[in-house]
């Protein structure tokens, strides 16, 4: 069992720049990834890095987060006195001087303190969106799990947050204010207390791992699987986003004043290429907030996209290889009205949809949809050649399907060689519908799943989240401020939570100090099956990939 230390003062001292491995370290690497045969990426939902992983030892975290990417600033750049809070839970607290509902000091604070884990603040999943600031503890209609209210996380409000890589305008972007600011005691969530559990698995943490695109899931997810941003020919023009002269895209935040004279409009897709501000230079038919799948299962909101993608994806290029892969998916049985898969869980009656949290408004047996399905969050879904009726649809399964793959206790393993794993809304970690210990809780039982089998000798679990969800993090991306590194006008955008779990590593616990994003997942499946880029200028293909991992030394902190 390993040494448990908590060293957040001491993580200051590594607080230095992500380089990539070099030398006989990067050799090391590169020979350890040779001896995968399975990678499992389990991508889970909104959180940044100094949220969920800031108080992990040895890391890049809250300990070294300096007052200049920490304090929160207004529009002029002035500095708040204290955060004003509308999360219904917070926004009750005065803390010294600062008096509710402004009652925070202008820092960061543990979430822990206010809305504990054991809180019953949670919607029930059929009201997962009916409390925009989230339910007052002890609500009637709330269920245990320390949730909060959801924050917003677009592509324009991200870069108006990153501020060119002050960080510091998290607070004043966001419809959700100082509960942006919020952190978890990171040593009381069910993930990090299995992994410094006994028999616990080797591990490692990749704190200099950036989202790949600024904003939120829908585009994530398209950067996850195509290193690209979907594209939206011919759009309407009520479709494009219209930002003010900050770059800013509403006009109804609680602590954003409206540029006199300015027109708003927080679209799906980016500005017209005639708009006079262009944040990083994007413009034209890319779609960047949520939109809808062009095949079943479609949400109810948003607007459909037009034409099917057809640019290569991840998938392609496995299937052209002869490499098996799978994209299971948490509901997705119910969702597509597969009666007799593992994932169903609507009953036996003709006609009826049984499971109790069936989406009462877009459900029409056997087409049963859990009310927290994330349409959105199906990638694969969004691409011609895994529409219904075309041959790559098989590789669209349910996520009870890899648990019963993983789960395999002797003989062969009967995981793919690429997994990618996305849980349903309910144990994904999203902030205002889901309980982030809950969702932690049913990482560790997928991870369990596959280190209690014959899988775990050569398998490599990649498991991060599609993006910040909102929240602060101090350490500016590449391509912000001076931070070097690929980048272009889609991002990389704020740090998030990675992690890597493989018997390969070179110790019980290793921290990887070099600079990832989300394609550094795809650059890693390539190299272990030998594949091309997804383009000739993709950013897969100029990221390092995830190999660094094997070759860096076991923390201080489990000697």
């Amino acid at each position: 069992m390993r040494t448990l230390r908590w060293t957040l003062i001491g993580a200051v001292a590594l607080a230095v720049a992500a380089v990539a491995v070099a030398g006989a370290g990067a050799g090391r690497g590169e020979d350890q990834l040779a001896k995968i045969n399975h990678i499992v990426v389990i991508y889970q939902e909104n959180h940044s890095f100094d949220n969920l992983y800031g108080g992990w030892e040895s890391v890049r975290g809250l300990g070294s987060a300096d007052v200049a990417h920490t304090t929160q600033v207004d529009q002029a750049g002035v500095a708040y006195s204290c955060l004003k809070q509308n999360d219904v839970n917070l926004a009750l607290i005065s803390i010294g001087a600062c008096t509710a509902p402004s009652g925070f000091p202008n820092t960061w604070f543990t979430i822990d303190n206010y809305i504990p884990s054991t809180a019953v603040t949670c919607p029930k999943p059929l009201q997962g969106f009916s409390f925009p600031n989230g339910l007052l503890n002890g609500d009637p209609r709330a269920l245990p799990g320390g949730c909060t209210r959801d924050i917003v996380h677009k592509f324009y409000q991200e870069q108006y947050q990153l501020n060119g890589g002050a960080q510091n305008r998290y607070v004043t972007g966001s419809d959700a204010i100082g509960l942006a600011m919020g952190v978890y005691d990171t040593q009381q969530l069910p993930i990090y207390r299995y992994l410094h559990g006994p028999g616990s698995p080797r591990y490692a943490i990749a704190d200099d791992f950036f989202q790949a695109a600024f904003g939120g899931s829908f585009l994530n997810h398209q950067w996850l699987i195509a290193a690209a941003t979907p594209v939206y020919p011919g759009a309407p023009a009520n479709l494009h986003s219209i930002v003010d002269s900050a770059g800013f895209p509403r006009n109804n935040y609680p602590l954003y004043t409206p540029l006199p004279g300015a027109t708003y409009r927080d679209s799906d897709l980016t500005v017209t290429c005639d708009s006079p501000v262009k944040p990083g230079g994007a413009c034209g038919d890319y779609a960047v907030n949520t939109m809808q799948p062009p095949f079943w299962p479609q949400g109810t909101f948003g607007d459909k996209l037009l034409y099917p993608q057809v640019n290569p994806t991840i998938g392609d290029t496995l299937t052209a290889k002869g490499v098996d892969w799978a994209w299971y998916a948490g509901g997705w049985d119910n969702a597509v009205g597969n009666t007799d898969g593992l994932g169903w869980t609507n009953g036996t009656t003709p006609g009826t949809c049984g499971d109790p949290n069936h989406d009462p408004l877009n459900s029409v047996f056997p087409h049963c949809p859990d009310n927290l399905f994330q349409y959105h969050h199906q990638p694969f879904n969004y691409f011609a050649n895994y529409a219904p009726g075309m041959p790559g649809r098989v590789h669209l399964q349910d996520e009870e399907n890899f648990v019963n793959a993983a789960q395999t206790s002797t003989g062969a393993c009967n995981l793919k060689p690429v997994s990618f794993v996305k849980p349903v809304g309910e144990e994904n970690e999203h902030p205002g519908y889901a309980s982030t210990p809950s969702g932690s809780d049913h990482l560790v039982d997928l991870l369990q799943a596959i280190e209690n089998s014959s899988c775990a000798k050569d398998t490599m679990v990649i498991v991060t989240y599609d993006e910040f969800g909102g929240q602060w993090d101090h350490v500016p991306p590449p391509g912000q401020g001076l931070t070097p590194g690929p980048h272009d006008m889609w991002g990389p955008g704020t740090r998030i939570p990675a992690l890597v779990v493989s018997p390969f590593l070179r110790g019980n616990f290793v921290v990887d100090h070099t600079q990832y994003d989300t394609t550094s997942i795809l650059a890693t499946i390539e190299k272990r099956w030998n594949l091309a880029p997804l383009g000739p200028d993709t950013r897969d293909g100029k990221v390092n990939d995830l190999s660094n991992v094997f070759a860096a030394k076991e923390s201080e902190a489990t000697k």
